[in-house]
């Protein structure tokens, strides 16, 4: 009995393409559905009972405020710090010499400092304190995280416990020259007048890219182009440089976006802003003097990857309403 002969090479590359768009959807339709069934509608904001407290320099506990409250403050700058005990007095020295001269000439300026150990294993909390004893618990208050959160959850935590009519995030590395602050604030005045009181004003390295690319591995430099793509196609178009931790929010802007955020870790910023987006809160993006900082906590790869996955989950998640914009109650 004869053998059937095996199809020939173009009519089976011919059966390969009319099978690899259905594919393609089923396999786009599955990944869709993985994200849907996995996402938390709206994660329960939650503070641990030893996080409801700053520890002040007598080591008396005052109960945090909340971000409902009426501010008391012009500014209020936050802190997310990880291990940090080495890289944190530069960005404290720097920050503090800055807004202490702001208010000598001008008194009507008032501002805080709010450091946010997230579960550091080192000294991170007491360097911090240090700053509380000089400068006094009303300026500068450290709250200390039972378990690391991640950046975002971190920043999170210190944004629902301040006091400022407008809210700064700042790295603890210093990597970013604090006296751009005034340059993020031009940005934000520049966006007048804000819808229903909300905008957000975005530091920015995209002016720094040529250097960037000529310092890095090619590697990362494709890791770098591949993140910026993703970005841009998945969720936020506009602003060319999300990842700078250098960004001025009102008090109003940082309510809706941060009482609506899921994604805890680095991702956390381009989720901030594709919240931002969707509420039609204005942006501005501002060029700042940066300088890169050795010590950083990001692992290239790993965490690349862990982004590119919140980012596809961030779109997906909203796109299929497993994600809503909703705000819920922080404290």
């Amino acid at each position: 009995m004869e053998l059937p002969l095996p199809p020939s090479l173009p009519a089976a590359a011919a059966v390969l393409a009319l099978a690899l768009p259905g594919l393609a959807a089923l396999l786009l339709v599955l990944i869709c559905m993985v994200a849907h069934v996995t996402a938390r509608k709206m994660p329960t904001f939650h503070r641990h009972e030893k996080e409801k407290f700053f520890v002040n320099a007598e080591g008396r506990k005052e109960s945090v405020p909340s971000i409902h409250d009426p501010p008391t403050r012009e500014l209020s700058v936050v802190v997310p710090s990880y291990n940090e005990e080495d890289r944190l007095p530069l960005m404290m020295d720097e920050a503090l010499d800055y807004l202490e001269k702001r208010q000598k000439r001008d008194p009507s300026f008032t501002y805080e400092v709010i450091v946010v150990d997230d579960g550091s294993k080192d000294e991170t909390t007491k360097v911090a304190m240090k700053y509380c004893k000089k400068y006094g618990n009303d300026k500068v208050r450290v709250l200390t995280l039972v378990k690391n959160r991640g950046k975002g959850g971190a920043v999170r935590m210190g944004v629902f416990s301040s006091r400022g009519k407008k809210i700064l995030m700042v790295d603890a590395d210093g990597a970013t020259k604090f006296a751009d602050i005034e340059k993020v604030e031009e940005g934000l005045k520049n966006l007048q007048p804000w819808p229903n009181e909300m905008a957000i004003s975005c530091g920015s390295r995209a002016h720094l890219e040529k250097d960037s690319v000529a310092k890095r591995s090619y590697f990362r430099t494709i890791l770098m182009y591949g993140f910026h793509f993703l970005v841009w196609f998945l969720c936020v178009k506009k602003i060319r440089d999300t990842q700078c931790g250098f960004k001025l929010l009102t008090r109003e802007a940082a309510l809706r976006t941060f009482s609506t955020l899921h994604i805890e870790r680095w991702a956390f910023d381009v989720e901030l802003l594709y919240i931002a987006q969707r509420l039609r809160i204005p942006i501005a993006e501002v060029a700042v003097n940066w300088t890169e900082i050795e010590g950083s906590k990001l692992v290239p790869f790993w965490s690349w990857l862990q982004m590119g996955r919140d980012l596809l989950f961030i779109r997906l998640r909203y796109m299929t309403g497993a994600w809503q914009l909703e705000t819920r109650k922080c404290n």
